[in-house]
Protein backbone atom coordinates (compact mmCIF):
# COMPACT_ATOMS: atom_id res chain seq x y z
CA UNK A 1 0.00 0.00 0.00
CA UNK A 2 1.60 3.44 -0.77
CA UNK A 3 0.69 6.53 1.09
CA UNK A 4 1.63 9.89 -0.76
CA UNK A 5 1.82 13.07 1.05
CA UNK A 6 -0.77 11.77 3.56
CA UNK A 7 -1.90 13.76 7.15
CA UNK A 8 -1.73 10.26 8.85
CA UNK A 9 -0.99 12.12 12.34
CA UNK A 10 -2.66 10.74 15.25
CA UNK A 11 -4.34 7.92 13.34
CA UNK A 12 -4.33 4.40 14.49
CA UNK A 13 -2.81 2.57 11.35
CA UNK A 14 -1.26 -1.08 11.96
CA UNK A 15 -5.13 -2.59 11.17
CA UNK A 16 -4.83 -0.68 7.88
CA UNK A 17 -1.62 -2.83 6.84
CA UNK A 18 -2.04 -6.12 5.53
CA UNK A 19 1.11 -8.67 6.48
CA UNK A 20 3.22 -9.28 3.60
CA UNK A 21 2.78 -6.59 1.50
CA UNK A 22 5.25 -3.66 0.92
CA UNK A 23 4.11 -0.23 1.99
CA UNK A 24 5.72 3.02 0.82
CA UNK A 25 5.19 6.03 3.20
CA UNK A 26 6.36 9.50 1.23
CA UNK A 27 6.08 12.74 2.32
CA UNK A 28 3.72 11.74 5.23
CA UNK A 29 3.24 13.51 8.38
CA UNK A 30 3.10 10.20 10.92
CA UNK A 31 2.94 12.69 14.20
CA UNK A 32 2.11 10.70 16.71
CA UNK A 33 0.47 8.16 14.36
CA UNK A 34 -0.11 4.71 16.30
CA UNK A 35 2.02 1.85 14.49
CA UNK A 36 2.31 -0.54 17.55
CA UNK A 37 2.55 -3.82 16.27
CA UNK A 38 2.42 -3.27 12.45
CA UNK A 39 3.98 -5.52 9.62
CA UNK A 40 6.04 -3.16 8.16
CA UNK A 41 9.09 -5.75 7.29
CA UNK A 42 10.53 -3.79 3.88
CA UNK A 43 8.56 -0.56 4.47
CA UNK A 44 10.23 2.68 2.99
CA UNK A 45 9.77 5.87 5.16
CA UNK A 46 10.99 8.99 2.51
CA UNK A 47 10.54 12.63 3.66
CA UNK A 48 8.32 11.69 6.88
CA UNK A 49 7.66 13.10 9.64
CA UNK A 50 7.96 11.38 12.43
CA UNK A 51 7.23 13.15 15.51
CA UNK A 52 6.52 11.25 18.85
CA UNK A 53 5.44 8.23 16.23
CA UNK A 54 4.42 4.53 17.89
CA UNK A 55 6.48 2.39 16.20
CA UNK A 56 6.71 -0.03 19.64
CA UNK A 57 6.74 -3.99 18.83
CA UNK A 58 6.34 -3.16 15.22
CA UNK A 59 7.94 -5.42 13.04
CA UNK A 60 9.91 -3.14 10.88
CA UNK A 61 12.67 -5.86 9.17
CA UNK A 62 14.76 -4.37 6.16
CA UNK A 63 12.56 -1.30 6.67
CA UNK A 64 14.20 1.57 4.91
CA UNK A 65 13.92 5.10 6.24
CA UNK A 66 15.20 8.13 4.85
CA UNK A 67 15.02 12.14 5.32
CA UNK A 68 12.27 12.96 7.53
CA UNK A 69 12.07 12.38 11.55
CA UNK A 70 10.94 14.25 14.75
CA UNK A 71 11.78 13.95 18.46
CA UNK A 72 11.15 10.93 20.42
CA UNK A 73 9.91 8.63 17.79
CA UNK A 74 9.12 5.39 19.60
CA UNK A 75 11.01 1.90 18.55
CA UNK A 76 10.83 0.16 21.77
CA UNK A 77 10.68 -3.69 21.01
CA UNK A 78 10.65 -3.54 17.40
CA UNK A 79 12.09 -6.03 15.00
CA UNK A 80 14.95 -3.38 12.94
CA UNK A 81 17.29 -6.17 11.68
CA UNK A 82 18.99 -4.76 8.49
CA UNK A 83 16.80 -1.23 8.70
CA UNK A 84 18.54 1.27 7.53
CA UNK A 85 18.24 5.11 8.51
CA UNK A 86 19.77 7.67 6.51
CA UNK A 87 19.94 11.80 7.07
CA UNK A 88 16.77 10.85 9.43
CA UNK A 89 16.21 12.76 12.63
CA UNK A 90 16.10 10.94 16.10
CA UNK A 91 16.48 13.29 18.15
CA UNK A 92 15.18 11.45 21.53
CA UNK A 93 14.37 8.42 19.91
CA UNK A 94 13.64 5.47 22.04
CA UNK A 95 15.33 2.08 20.74
CA UNK A 96 15.38 -0.08 24.04
CA UNK A 97 14.42 -3.60 23.58
CA UNK A 98 14.45 -3.16 20.07
CA UNK A 99 16.23 -5.56 17.81
CA UNK A 100 19.28 -3.64 15.74
CA UNK A 101 20.73 -6.50 14.67
CA UNK A 102 22.47 -5.26 11.29
CA UNK A 103 20.54 -1.97 11.61
CA UNK A 104 22.46 0.75 9.95
CA UNK A 105 22.13 4.71 10.90
CA UNK A 106 24.14 6.79 8.61
CA UNK A 107 24.06 10.35 8.56
CA UNK A 108 21.31 11.04 11.28
CA UNK A 109 20.79 13.72 14.54
CA UNK A 110 20.23 10.92 17.16
CA UNK A 111 20.65 13.73 19.68
CA UNK A 112 19.56 12.52 23.45
CA UNK A 113 18.49 8.94 21.62
CA UNK A 114 18.76 6.35 24.25
CA UNK A 115 19.65 2.88 22.73
CA UNK A 116 20.32 1.30 26.30
CA UNK A 117 18.87 -2.29 25.80
CA UNK A 118 18.62 -2.61 22.41
CA UNK A 119 18.99 -6.46 21.44
CA UNK A 120 21.28 -8.09 18.85
CA UNK A 121 24.71 -8.63 17.56
CA UNK A 122 25.34 -4.87 16.96
CA UNK A 123 24.72 -1.94 14.40
CA UNK A 124 26.15 0.30 12.72
CA UNK A 125 26.49 4.43 12.94
CA UNK A 126 28.70 6.55 10.46
CA UNK A 127 28.38 10.29 10.18
CA UNK A 128 25.77 10.49 13.23
CA UNK A 129 25.73 13.04 15.73
CA UNK A 130 24.92 10.91 18.81
CA UNK A 131 25.57 14.25 21.58
CA UNK A 132 23.62 13.41 24.81
CA UNK A 133 22.48 9.81 23.79
CA UNK A 134 22.30 6.88 26.25
CA UNK A 135 23.96 3.70 24.49
CA UNK A 136 25.21 2.05 27.77
CA UNK A 137 25.92 -1.65 27.30
CA UNK A 138 25.83 -1.26 23.34
CA UNK A 139 28.64 -2.79 21.26
CA UNK A 140 30.93 -1.91 18.77
CA UNK A 141 33.42 -4.63 18.43
CA UNK A 142 35.52 -4.41 15.21
CA UNK A 143 33.27 -1.58 13.75
CA UNK A 144 34.94 0.86 11.40
CA UNK A 145 33.05 4.07 13.13
CA UNK A 146 33.57 7.55 11.43
CA UNK A 147 32.27 11.05 11.82
CA UNK A 148 30.17 10.34 14.63
CA UNK A 149 30.00 12.97 17.72
CA UNK A 150 29.54 10.83 20.98
CA UNK A 151 30.14 14.74 22.99
CA UNK A 152 28.49 14.08 26.61
CA UNK A 153 26.80 10.85 25.21
CA UNK A 154 26.82 7.88 28.26
CA UNK A 155 28.95 5.18 26.94
CA UNK A 156 29.05 3.14 30.03
CA UNK A 157 29.81 -0.55 29.71
CA UNK A 158 30.04 -0.09 25.76
CA UNK A 159 32.24 -2.29 24.08
CA UNK A 160 34.74 -0.53 21.32
CA UNK A 161 37.16 -3.48 21.04
CA UNK A 162 38.83 -3.77 18.43
CA UNK A 163 37.09 -0.77 16.50
CA UNK A 164 38.30 2.30 14.14
CA UNK A 165 37.18 5.71 14.97
CA UNK A 166 38.01 7.85 12.64
CA UNK A 167 36.76 11.54 12.26
CA UNK A 168 35.10 11.29 15.50
CA UNK A 169 34.63 13.02 19.15
CA UNK A 170 34.39 11.44 22.76
CA UNK A 171 34.39 15.03 24.30
CA UNK A 172 32.83 14.71 28.02
CA UNK A 173 31.46 11.60 27.08
CA UNK A 174 31.11 8.88 30.30
CA UNK A 175 33.41 6.22 29.92
CA UNK A 176 32.66 4.08 32.99
CA UNK A 177 33.34 0.49 32.42
CA UNK A 178 34.08 1.34 28.69
CA UNK A 179 36.54 -1.23 26.71
CA UNK A 180 38.87 0.18 23.95
CA UNK A 181 40.70 -2.38 24.15
CA UNK A 182 42.83 -2.95 21.38
CA UNK A 183 40.51 0.01 19.51
CA UNK A 184 42.17 2.63 17.15
CA UNK A 185 41.56 5.96 18.72
CA UNK A 186 44.40 7.99 16.72
CA UNK A 187 41.36 9.46 14.77
CA UNK A 188 39.46 10.47 17.40
CA UNK A 189 38.67 13.77 19.82
CA UNK A 190 38.93 12.07 23.37
CA UNK A 191 38.56 15.42 24.78
CA UNK A 192 39.83 15.93 28.50
CA UNK A 193 41.45 12.77 30.06
CA UNK A 194 40.99 14.21 33.76
CA UNK A 195 40.28 11.27 35.69
CA UNK A 196 40.97 7.59 36.08
CA UNK A 197 37.45 6.08 35.54
CA UNK A 198 38.34 7.82 31.74
CA UNK A 199 42.00 6.83 31.94
CA UNK A 200 41.29 3.28 33.05
CA UNK A 201 38.99 2.90 29.87
CA UNK A 202 41.64 3.78 27.69
CA UNK A 203 43.52 0.88 29.05
CA UNK A 204 44.94 -1.31 25.74
CA UNK A 205 43.78 1.57 23.29
CA UNK A 206 45.67 2.67 20.22
CA UNK A 207 46.35 6.55 20.59
CA UNK A 208 48.91 8.93 19.00
CA UNK A 209 51.94 10.31 20.56
CA UNK A 210 50.27 13.98 20.68
CA UNK A 211 47.14 12.42 22.15
CA UNK A 212 49.60 10.75 24.96
CA UNK A 213 51.17 13.92 25.79
CA UNK A 214 47.61 15.90 26.46
CA UNK A 215 46.40 13.19 28.64
CA UNK A 216 49.85 12.91 30.78
CA UNK A 217 49.67 16.79 30.35
CA UNK A 218 46.29 16.78 31.95
CA UNK A 219 47.48 14.74 34.87
CA UNK A 220 50.12 17.66 35.60
CA UNK A 221 52.94 15.61 33.71
CA UNK A 222 54.97 17.80 30.95
CA UNK A 223 56.66 15.39 28.19
CA UNK A 224 59.91 16.98 27.04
Amino acid sequence: MNFDGEDLSRKPLADRLAPGETHVFHDCDLTEADLWGASLAGARFESCVLEQTDFRKADLDGAVFTGGGGMRARFSDADLIDASFTDVDLSSAQFGGALLTDATFTGCRMIGACLTGSRGTGFTVTGCNLTLANLGGCSFRREHIEGVRFDDADLAGCDFTQATLTDCRLIGARLLKTVFAQADLRGADLGDIDDDTRLRALAGAVITQSQAAAILAARGLTVI
